[in-house]
């Protein structure tokens, strides 16, 4: 018997009887962050980590029944010591690592390696097999330091003050308006979506120090064309605000996606793995096995058995094909 398996209903422990980001309605699941395609209602209990409980039940309902527990922190589900790891994705994002009978599995969800500086960094767990996502697993994907794509954002900003422009950074309210915020926040006046305010709130009451912003709903007329506004659309912004847009995303490395109209312009910021980090993750883990998930599943797996792993893709894993698309997932 595999300690881990891949069903319909998403990732399963026998030993346990429990799933991990189930895609189905499920007894028991374990997730890894909030992020809609790994946290889905309809489970009848949920473990979590403590930074993600507030912005579940905010996602999934306020009744949600979520247990938390806290990074390093063993619980067993009958004979099986489960334990979550920081992802280094967002706030509260998880690696789960399943123990039996000795043997060590360590299911990543979404993770990236680079510090954002508000989430919890990545951390290698050690163990015979690693379940790895992939979705920027090819080597074109690299990222620049977070403190140079920050420059970069912080400079068209001010250019398009010159001009007295709005400026609107497309991103998903939960993981990128953080970490956007937290880069940003006291450079100027800066404004969120009311979804991302929310989201923050939830945040802020699971301990996560994300910076105090305004919601846009509060701007002046007068302080429209000086604000950075964060937002998932434009839904909220008044139709006299003369705007210019850019997506921040890992998709903007490849140049079909710059292109896209859009957006105005793109920054490569991701909250994914590149490259070199995908393969300093696997390595760290010390793993034998490697279970390539999520992306570019085949390319990866292939990469990895050529310099000596045991590695293969998931089961009814979900291959990046050409008709990527931007999500949650950049």
């Amino acid at each position: 018997m595999k300690l881990l398996e891949f069903r319909k209903e998403g990732i399963y422990c026998e030993a346990g009887d429990f799933y991990i980001d189930p895609m189905k309605s499920v007894s028991r699941a374990v997730i890894t962050h909030a992020h809609s395609d790994h946290a889905r209602a309809g489970m009848k209990s949920y473990l979590t980590h403590t930074q993600s409980r507030e912005v579940l039940r905010l996602r999934l309902g306020k009744n949600l029944p979520v247990e938390t527990v806290g990074y390093n922190e063993p619980v067993f589900m009958g004979p099986v010591k489960v334990s979550l790891h920081p992802s280094g994705h967002l706030p509260g994002a998880s690696q789960v690592r399943v123990e039996y009978k000795g043997e060590v599995w360590v299911a990543s969800g979404d993770y990236k390696t680079d510090n954002d500086g508000l989430s919890e960094h990545f951390e290698a767990v050690k163990c015979h097999t690693f379940i790895t996502e992939s979705t920027f697993g090819l080597p074109i994907f690299r990222w620049k330091p977070q403190e140079e794509t920050g420059n970069e954002i912080l400079h068209w900003w001010q250019r398009n003050q010159e001009y007295g422009h709005a400026s609107i950074l497309f991103a998903y309210s939960l993981g990128k308006a953080q970490r956007l915020i937290h880069m940003l926040h006291d450079k100027g006046i800066v404004a969120v979506h009311p979804t991302i305010f929310d989201t923050n709130a939830a945040l802020r009451k699971d301990g996560v120090a994300v910076p105090e912003v305004r919601s846009m709903a509060t701007l002046k007329p007068e302080e429209w064309k000086k604000a950075l506004l964060i937002s998932p659309n434009v839904n909220g912004i008044p139709e006299s605000v003369t705007c210019r847009t850019a997506n921040c995303s890992g998709w903007m490395t490849l140049s079909r996606f710059r292109s896209r109209g859009n957006a105005d312009a793109g920054f490569v910021l991701s909250d994914h793995a590149d490259w070199p980090g995908l393969l300093s993750a696997i390595t760290g883990t010390g793993a034998e096995n490697i279970i390539v998930n999520h992306g570019y599943t085949t390319a990866l797996s292939r990469y990895l058995t050529e310099k000596g792993w045991n590695a293969m893709p998931a089961p009814n894993h979900n291959e990046m094909k050409n008709q990527e698309i931007l999500t949650e997932r950049g």
